[in-house]
């Protein structure tokens, strides 16, 4: 005799905040289905799921926080997929939510931490959603500021998902729930900053970039859950964002490009927190050169444009430079030869306008006129300019310190494709091997593909002597 299947338990709590919000059952279906369109999702629920979900089925994968997020936004609270007797949110949906407080935001980006630095391998193949690009910059652009980040009782201890804790070392100070934060804390934070970026600027995003997360998990979220004053409150949440931004950064470059999205708009909320405006708008620009890479060239333009709007004319010469020639990468994706140019010319004569003495925030310092020309040649490549690309990827290069080496090779590529155009194969194929070689000794998904990219462009020449040169020198390096 078969066992008859256990009867599902009606959702009782999911039926009262229906009544509530006073939604149908296909009221609701369509607001699921219209906000899964906002994260790039195609659903097609209807009152028959509603009823389902009644009954006591549980809905799968983003549904339940998407589900939650309906009723967030009807009742003005927020609510988890558990106050609606719905199973955890997947991680697909988790992260990109910008918070409404900064212990929101605390909470949703160390569950972002714990989820990254665990066995959650499907965290890093979620995909990039242009749509999860606007909530974000729309709520960071028109924002209140946070009144009160300082944080006097310890909070309750989170629990840590299962997980075995990290063993300390005998002597070792506890840092957790209620531990003070100190000025020394937050140049720890620095400093480890400057660290990983180092790693990937030379190595590639793969070479430490779990480290960096684990870091995040285990010093930098026990410092936000800390105790703190208004002021070191402040700087705690602008060294965190800093964090956040480069574990998306080193996400990116590893092509986990909808786990970097979550990053970025963590980073960002983080950054409106610590109060710093200015380096919200750099976030974007993160943010936009991530588009641009992805081909997004319309999302690429509106990130820019918004960091733009977000710091005004008050930010010095060298960040108004940054943001034109990022806005300018925009226009060349979508091959907007005069929107690009203009923007390239305003970038050029903000530089021009820097002074040696000009306050420049430390995040900005990087761009100079390396940089500037390495923006210039990959947007004449974009537009198939190719002997303006080749100048001004050429003087990049020639500027370029070493140590930005994986930088260096993207500029090289350049270079290379830019020969390629002007159809002086030889050059173009002797630039393409050294930038495979490098390739391979980083551990960068983003200078892989910008080398496949060349070869891309090699196929109509597969025939010709130094493409078959080419091929050989790459199939040395394995």
């Amino acid at each position: 005799m078969t066992e008859r299947p256990a009867q599902r338990t009606p959702n009782r709590q999911l039926a009262a905040l229906i009544a509530e919000a006073g939604f149908s059952n296909a009221g609701l279906a369509r607001r699921v289905d219209q906000l899964g369109l906002e994260h790039g999702l195609d659903l097609r629920y209807d009152k028959t799921s509603v009823t389902r979900w009644l009954r006591g089925q549980q809905p799968r994968g983003t549904t339940p926080a998407l589900i939650a997020e309906v009723f967030t936004r009807r009742l003005g609270r927020r609510l988890t997929a558990q106050d609606l007797g719905l199973d955890a949110c997947a991680p697909v949906y988790a992260g990109l939510e910008f918070a409404a407080t900064p212990e929101e935001a605390v909470d949703i980006v160390s569950g972002l931490w714990r989820k990254d630095s665990g066995s959650h391998a499907e965290l890093r193949k979620i995909a990039f959603t242009p749509a999860g690009l606007v909530v974000p910059s729309r709520d960071w652009l028109i924002g209140r500021p946070d009144d009160k980040v300082a944080r006097g009782e310890p909070p309750a201890r989170v629990p840590a998902q299962g997980r075995p804790a990290v063993p300390r070392q005998r002597g070792q100070a506890e840092r957790g729930p209620g531990h003070k934060v100190t000025g020394g804390d937050i140049s720890a934070l620095r400093s480890v900053g400057e660290l990983f970026r180092s790693l990937d600027d030379m190595y590639g995003g793969g070479h430490a970039r779990q480290a960096l997360v684990r870091y995040l998990e285990h010093e930098c979220e026990p410092m936000l859950r800390g105790a703190y004053g208004e002021q070191t409150g402040r700087r705690l949440f602008a060294a965190a964002a800093d964090l956040t931004r480069l574990a998306g950064w080193t996400s990116y470059d590893i092509a986990a490009h909808g786990l970097a999205q979550r990053y970025f708009v963590q980073a960002l909320r983080l950054a409106q927190a610590a109060g710093d405006r200015a380096y919200g708008s750099y976030v974007l620009v993160t943010m936009s050169r991530q588009a641009v890479y992805l081909g997004h060239g319309r999302e690429a333009v509106q990130l820019a444009r918004v960091a733009q709007q977000g710091v005004g004319n008050n930010a010095p010469p060298v960040v108004q430079a940054l943001l034109h020639a990022v806005e300018a990468r925009g226009h060349g994706v979508l091959g907007e030869v005069r929107a690009c140019t203009g923007s390239l010319v305003r970038a050029e004569r903000a530089l021009e306008a820097a002074r040696p003495g000009d306050e420049v925030p430390h995040w900005a310092r990087f761009f100079d006129e390396a940089q500037l020309a390495d923006d210039f040649g990959h947007c004449h490549r974009d537009l198939q300019q190719f002997r303006s690309a080749a100048q001004h990827a050429e003087r990049s290069l020639q500027l370029r310190a070493p140590t930005y080496a994986r930088s260096r090779l993207f500029c090289r590529v350049v270079l290379a494709s830019a020969r390629l155009g002007l159809g002086e194969l030889d050059q173009a194929c002797a630039l393409g091997a050294e930038a495979a070689g490098q390739a391979a000794e980083m551990r960068s998904v983003r200078a892989i593909e910008y080398v496949r990219d060349f070869e891309r462009r090699l196929e109509p020449y597969k025939d010709a002597a130094p493409v078959r040169g080419y091929r050989d020198k790459v199939a040395a390096f394995g």
